[in-house]
């Protein structure tokens, strides 16, 4: 039986960019940083890694990581604070969350979202 999810790695060519993405809209810094090849951030109980990958590493879409935070409006404010686009604005969804999306530097698609009525 799956327990939980230890962590997700993405890959970056900018490492600089995606941890100035990330601690923007509020990941704390475990390990590495802006000249890291690696970097580690928490995301609650597990972590969000990223991984720095040369210029002829290419990808394309591949899912969308979603990450539950305290109040979605508040995160999508945040990053249009540090001048980041999000890609939906904050709704509550018939699934029972309210989320938005927003996509990283390197392509990768972000949902932060709450489950209604907590």
């Amino acid at each position: 039986m799956i327990e939980a999810v230890s962590a997700i790695t993405l890959a970056t060519h900018d490492m600089a960019a995606s941890v100035r993405f990330y601690r923007a809209l509020g990941f704390e810094l475990k390990y590495g940083g802006e000249d890291a090849a690696f970097t580690s951030f928490f995301a609650g109980a597990s972590f969000l890694n990223i991984t720095a990958q040369p210029a002829d590493k290419q990808w394309v879409w591949w899912g969308r990581a979603i990450f539950h935070v305290d109040d979605v409006n508040a995160t999508h404010r945040r990053a249009l604070d540090a001048g980041y686009v999000p890609s939906t604005q904050p709704r509550d969804a018939s699934w029972g969350e309210r989320y938005f999306h927003i996509t990283d530097p390197d392509g990768h698609e972000l949902s932060f979202a709450r489950p209604l009525g907590r």
